[in-house]
C-alpha cells in the first residue's frame, strides 16, 4: 500500500489553493446550485424514473425481474462513464471547456429525445432511447463532476460543496419524482405511444435548458479554468498516476457498497404496489418524502464539516447509516412506509454528504472527470446490480425481509472500509489545506 502512494501534486497545499473571497465563495455555490438542479431534475433517476418504470410494467407487461433487468442493461453507458470522464479531461469542445459540453451534449441529448418520442413503442425502443440519450447525458454529467470537484479541490471547499451538491440534487429529485409520480397516474390514461411521447418531449425540453446554461460564465467560476489546457498531455502516464493513486480505492470501495441496496429500488415499488396496495402517486411520494428527508442531514453535514475533520464525520454519519433500511421491517401500509421514508432519509444523510467529500478530496489534480465519474460508474453498477439481486431475493429466497437484511449486511462492510483511507486525507476539517 505504501509503495502506491500518491504524488504530493496530486493533494492541494497552500500555495495551489487559490485566496477566495466570500462573495465569490457565494457565487460558486450560487452557481453550482442551479447547475445541478437542473441536471438532477432530468436525470435518469429524476423526472423520467417512475413514468418508464410503469409503462414497462403497465404498458409493456414486464414482470419485476423484466423491469430490473432493463434498468441493469440499459445502464450500461453508466457502467463505463469513467470513459466519458477521461475523455472529459483530455478534450476541450468548441475551446469552451466544461461550457462546451453542456452546450454541446444538451443539444444532442434533446435531439435524440425528439426523434425517439414519435418512433413505434416497444421494449427495443426504449432500450435504444435510453441508450443514445444516457451517453449525451453523461457527457454533459462528466464536464459538470470535473468541474464541480475541481472548484470543490482548489478552493478547499469540497464539505460544502458536497453539502450544496447533495441539497441541490435532493431538492431536484423530490421535485422530479413527485412530478413523474403525478405524471405516472396522468400517463396511465394514454396509449403506450401517447405517453412515452408525452415523457420524451418533456425530457428534451429540459435537455435543451441545460444546453442555453452552458452560455453562462460567472468569472468566480470559470476565472483561471477554462485556460488549464487540457492538450499536450501524456494519456497512458495520467492514467498510471490515477492507477497508483492509492486514495481512490477505498473512497470508491465505500461508494459502492453504499449504493448497493436490494431493498430499495424495484424491490420495495412492487412491494408496496402488489403487498400494500399503493398507487403510482404514492410510490412517487415515498421516493419524494426519502429524497426530502437527507436534506436536514445535509444541512448539518455542512454545518459540522468546517468544525469537525471528514473523519469524525464519516464514522459518525456510517454509524447512524447502516440500519437505514430497518425501519421498513416495521411498517404494513403504504402510510406507514411513507412515516419510514422520513427515517431513512435522515439516517442516511451524513454519511452520504461525507463519503461525497472524500471522493473530491481523493481526486488526483487534471483528472477529476475521469475519478468522479469513475464514481457514477460505480454508483450505477452497486445500483443496477443490487436492485437485480433484490429481485432475486424477492421472489424466491425470503421475500421483502431478506432484501433489508442482506442491504444491512452490505452497508456494514463499511466500517473495516474506513480503515484503510488515508489519515492525512480525512484529518482536516472544510477550509483546511489537506497535506501533501
Amino acid at each position: 500500500m505504501t509503495g502506491l502512494a500518491p504524488l504530493a501534486t496530486d493533494a492541494p497545499s497552500q500555495a495551489q489553493t487559490r485566496t477566495l473571497h466570500a462573495a465569490d465563495r457565494r457565487v460558486i455555490l450560487f452557481y453550482s446550485s442551479v447547475m445541478i438542479l437542473i441536471i438532477a431534475f432530468v436525470s435518469p433517476t429524476g423526472l423520467s424514473v417512475i413514468p418508464l418504470s410503469f409503462v414497462l410494467k403497465n404498458k409493456l407487461h414486464l414482470s419485476a425481474n423484466g423491469v430490473a433487468t432493463f434498468a441493469l442493461l440499459s445502464g450500461i453507458p453508466w457502467y463505463v462513464s469513467f470513459a466519458f470522464g477521461t475523455v472529459r479531461d483530455f478534450w476541450n469542445p468548441f475551446g469552451l471547456g466544461d461550457r462546451g459540453y453542456f452546450i454541446l451534449f444538451g443539444l444532442a441529448a434533446s435531439l435524440f429525445l425528439c426523434a425517439f418520442a414519435f418512433a413505434p413503442v416497444s421494449e427495443a425502443m426504449l432500450f435504444a432511447a435510453s441508450i443514445l440519450s444516457s451517453i449525451a447525458f453523461i457527457l454533459l454529467f462528466a464536464a459538470w463532476n470535473g468541474l464541480g470537484s475541481t472548484l470543490g479541490r482548489e478552493h478547499a471547499m469540497s464539505g460544502q460543496l458536497s453539502a450544496v451538491w447533495n441539497i441541490a440534487a435532493t431538492a431536484a429529485l423530490v421535485i422530479g419524482l413527485a412530478a413523474g409520480g403525478v405524471l405516472s397516474d396522468r400517463l396511465e390514461t394514454m396509449s403506450a405511444a401517447g405517453a412515452v411521447r408525452t415523457l420524451f418531449l418533456i425530457l428534451a425540453a429540459f435537455m435543451a435548458l441545460i444546453a442555453v446554461l452552458g452560455l453562462w460564465q460567472p468569472r468566480a467560476v470559470f476565472a483561471g479554468l477554462n485556460g488549464e489546457s487540457r492538450e499536450h498531455r501524456h494519456f497512458a502516464a495520467d492514467l498510471l498516476r490515477l492507477v497508483r493513486h492509492w486514495p481512490i480505492y477505498p473512497a470508491l470501495i465505500i461508494w459502492l457498497l453504499w449504493n448497493f441496496s436490494p431493498a430499495t429500488q424495484t424491490v420495495l415499488q412492487y412491494y408496496l404496489s402488489n403487498t400494500l396496495h399503493a398507487s403510482d402517486a404514492q410510490w412517487g411520494a415515498y421516493n419524494a418524502i426519502a429524497s426530502l428527508s437527507f436534506v436536514p442531514t445535509y444541512v448539518l453535514f455542512g454545518f459540522l464539516s468546517p468544525r469537525y475533520s471528514l473523519k469524525r464525520l464519516l464514522w459518525w454519519g456510517t454509524l447512524i447509516g447502516i440500519p437505514q433500511v430497518i425501519p421498513l421491517l416495521f411498517v404494513h401500509s403504504a402510510n406507514g412506509v411513507l412515516f419510514a421514508a422520513v427515517l431513512i432519509g435522515l439516517m442516511g444523510g451524513v454519511c452520504t454528504a461525507a463519503y461525497f467529500d472524500l471522493i473530491i478530496r481523493a481526486c488526483p489534480k487534471g483528472l477529476e472527470g475521469t475519478l468522479m465519474m469513475l464514481s457514477w460508474s460505480l454508483y450505477a453498477l452497486a445500483g443496477n446490480m443490487g436492485n437485480w439481486w433484490g429481485t432475486d431475493l424477492y421472489d424466491h429466497h425470503g421475500g421483502f425481509f431478506a432484501c433489508v437484511v442482506a442491504t444491512t449486511i452490505v452497508y456494514a462492510l463499511i466500517l473495516p472500509t474506513l480503515l484503510l483511507v488515508p489519515n492525512r486525507l480525512i484529518a482536516t476539517a472544510d477550509g483546511e489545506n489537506v497535506p501533501a
